[in-house]
């Protein structure tokens, strides 16, 4: 039996078997065979989790061949998707019926059910994370059914199921509210650091969709904003030319060998930083949403990220940076900021509260463990909240005080899942036993 990793190389399992189910009975079949044998059963997608969500010591359900779109109803934007589509093929596939995801985060790689339930999301003050565009799912559960979950249907497990690590069965399908194509025009340019986070509350709100990167030892924030328009709106889009120059000679070809010298004479690091922050990032075009929201990272890293209140940015990259130069730690990978509104899904990172999302990235070769425990330190002291998919060293007695509903969907579990058919090591330290 072949080995599995995920993309960050941060986890890797041999399971006892590998099942490639392409329809939604063959999921419960597999599941089913698994209860037989006494395996527990975990679904993978594209591994773009840095955390052990997806690792399958038992049987590895592989849905590759569960994709596509099952239904599109125009009229009202309703388009139910296969539980194995990825983001970029789905965004593709909506695009031919003139329709969009309301919001997408910048990596579309992942498979939907992957990307929901790890609690992926973009940016936005106004809108919320993927898990808030679900209008239905469907779950193949313990106990070999096929189990359809909306606000009207079993609507009781409905907070839990939008948001559900996995842990409470097997999305087959989901169904979720699309909007009309629309067109993104981004505006991308570095700003004076200090000024970003001393207005980081008020600025996240004055355009649709507001981020920056900040490269450290420098002072500069690279600010991402974008603005809806109509369809219909004039397209600006990067000719092929100018997009294999930004995207793959200098977002991921120069960047891999910066990296790379970065890593092998760290006193490099500086003079890079600064140099990315002024040349990478200056740029106006208009595209079709899907092509603004994502961009392709071939550069391999490792990664934390915390939902934070909107008012922390500030406070919390004063004292990273502080903490870095402390260290003398040298850093080539930014860090990431952006701001969602807040949501009722039990296990979002957004549950009850606008929120900031920090990132703190490292390159691959170089040791990431003291680096992002400080971070972590100082992410969890402004109460903070760990993406599900990302590095973090939570465990469920400290995760449970961060989520008031955290104990409902416990229950939830034990209702769908007593017997933890789903369960794996991961599981077992953010939600218990």
């Amino acid at each position: 039996m072949s080995s599995w990793h995920n993309w960050a190389r941060t986890e890797q399992v041999t399971p006892a078997r590998i099942e490639r189910p392409t329809t939604p009975d063959e999921v419960v079949d597999a599941i089913a065979r698994a209860r037989t044998d006494g395996l527990a059963v975990k679904p993978i997608g594209a591994g773009h989790s840095f955390t052990g969500i997806a690792v399958a010591p038992g049987v590895q359900l592989d849905l590759t061949g569960l994709a596509g779109v099952t239904t599109v109803d125009a009229t009202t934007g309703l388009v139910t998707l296969a539980a194995g589509t990825r983001l970029h093929a789905a965004s593709a596939l909506l695009h031919e019926h003139g329709l969009a995801f309301e919001n997408l985060g910048d990596i579309d790689v992942q498979s939907i059910s992957g990307a929901v339930s790890t609690g992926t999301h973009g940016t936005g003050r106004a809108f919320g994370g993927l898990a808030t565009q679900l209008r239905a799912v469907t779950l193949a559960t313990a106990d070999g059914r096929l189990l359809r979950i909306s606000p009207t249907e079993n609507a009781e497990l409905w907070p839990a199921a939008r948001l559900g690590l996995g842990a409470l069965g097997v999305l087959v399908d989901l169904t979720v509210q699309t909007v009309p194509t629309f067109v993104l025009a981004a505006d991308e340019h570095p700003e004076p650091l200090d000024a970003v986070l001393d207005d980081w509350p008020h600025r996240s709100a004055q355009a649709d969709h507001v981020e920056f990167y900040w490269f450290p030892h420098t002072r500069l924030a690279l600010t991402r904003n974008n603005t809806r328009l109509p369809a219909d709106a004039p397209r600006t889009p990067s000719g092929p030319v100018k997009r294999w120059f930004d995207d793959e000679l200098l977002g991921n070809g120069l960047y891999e060998v910066l990296c790379r010298l970065g890593s092998a004479l760290p006193g490099t690091v500086p003079g890079i930083n600064r140099l990315a922050s002024r040349v990478a990032f200056t740029r106006q075009a208009a595209d079709y949403s899907h092509r603004i929201f994502a961009t392709e990272r071939k550069v391999r890293f490792r990664e934390l990220e915390y939902s934070v209140p909107l008012d922390a940015v500030g406070p919390v990259l004063r004292e990273l940076d502080r903490v870095i130069e402390a260290n003398g730690w040298r850093v080539t990978f930014p860090v990431e900021v952006r701001a969602t509104a807040p949501d009722d899904v039990w296990l979002s990172t957004a549950y009850g509260r606008a929120s900031s999302y920090i990132a703190v990235h490292r390159y691959i070769r170089d040791d990431h463990t003291p680096y992002l425990a400080a971070a972590e330190a100082i992410l969890r002291a402004h109460d903070g909240r760990p993406h599900w998919g990302k590095l973090h060293s939570r465990a469920a007695d400290d995760l449970r005080p961060a989520y008031p509903r955290f104990d409902d969907f416990l229950a939830v579990r034990d209702r769908l899942d007593p017997d933890r058919v789903f369960t794996n090591p991961y599981l077992e330290r953010v939600l218990g036993p």
